[in-house]
């Protein structure tokens, strides 16, 4: 009777283990497409019909890492897709008008997007 116990329970356990981590403690968030740009300074991240200053924080230097090797050049975009919070720009503060606060990481494409402007050299 133990061995069945433990059989069934064995299961069970390594399923609630693998489910606690995936889960993110984010009540308000919101999901965001749009191409994602990162500097040493600034993120953005650019829809269709919006821009958003990014918050320069540990998910945000997490999706800057994991775009990297996809650029091909410095200024070079990724269509991504986060989960997040949106608020206004704290006052005095330059910049735009709304900051994206980055929970989760959904998406990230598997090549740079399309440049809307194509600048010939």
């Amino acid at each position: 009777m133990k061995k069945i116990f433990c059989l069934i329970l064995l299961p069970l356990v390594f399923i609630a283990c693998n489910n606690a981590g995936t889960k993110t403690d984010c009540e308000n968030c919101e999901s965001f497409t749009g191409d994602f740009l990162y500097m040493a300074d600034a993120a953005i991240l650019k829809g269709d019909d919006f821009i958003y200053a990014v918050q320069l924080d540990e998910q945000a230097q997490e999706l800057a890492n994991k775009v990297a090797p996809i650029k091909k050049e410095a200024y070079d975009m990724v269509q991504v897709t986060v989960k997040g919070v949106l608020s206004q720009k704290p006052e005095g503060h330059e910049g735009w008008d709304e900051i994206l606060s980055i929970k989760e990481i959904t998406t990230i494409a598997d090549k740079p997007s399309e440049a809307d402007i194509l600048i010939q050299q």
